[in-house]
């Protein structure tokens, strides 16, 4: 069974782009390539039962399996050595990235406190826009009474344009609410 969120961007989103854009072929119009979670844990090294929480929350946040990720240098002022755990992070595609986009869209963002919408200065001038989440319980997935400590993460859309326009109107189409614009309901 095919996404949700894919049928959309296959009969809507495509035509769409091809209109407001000129493209001639489908193929060419951009498209969602990855999203990538990341959680980075300053205190990990301190805390290996935080390091295990977090890597259970983001499992079930994302759907699959996390990795960790680790210092690749030593840094005297922060105590760190090299090969000591500092964050983690996991890598969606296909089907799993469609899911994750649909429920973040859903019922995530709705869940912020005081949220007027996403910035859309927010992209890197190569077509990814990244957002950071300051807590992790705006995911229904988690339960309060399992948390160790609230942690933020960053999640990152990757598309296959290069230009911030076109993936400013591909996520825009996708449903992603941003800041002062009326929000398009998928």
């Amino acid at each position: 069974m095919k996404p949700r969120l894919r049928e959309h961007y296959e009969k809507q989103v495509v035509p769409k782009l091809q209109a407001e854009f000129g493209f001639d072929n489908p193929m060419e119009v951009p498209r969602l390539e990855k999203i990538v979670i990341n959680a980075g844990l300053g205190s990990a090294k301190d805390e290996p039962k935080l390091l295990d929480s977090v890597v259970a929350e983001i499992a079930r946040i994302a759907g699959q399996q996390p990795i960790v990720t680790r210092a690749r240098k030593s840094v005297a002022n922060f105590n760190l050595r090299e090969g000591m755990p500092v964050g983690v992070k996991v890598t969606l595609r296909g089907a799993r990235m469609y899911h994750f986009m649909d429920r973040y869209v859903s019922t995530a963002i709705p869940r912020v406190r005081d949220f007027r919408g996403l910035n859309s200065r927010a992209f890197d001038g190569r077509g990814n826009f990244t957002v950071g989440v300051r807590e992790q319980m705006i995911f229904p997935e988690i339960d309060y009474d399992d948390i160790v400590r609230v942690h933020g993460m960053d999640i990152t859309f990757v598309t296959t344009t290069d230009r911030d326009d076109e993936a400013l109107v591909l996520l825009r189409e996708m449903g992603m609410p941003f800041r002062g614009e009326t929000p398009v309901v998928v």
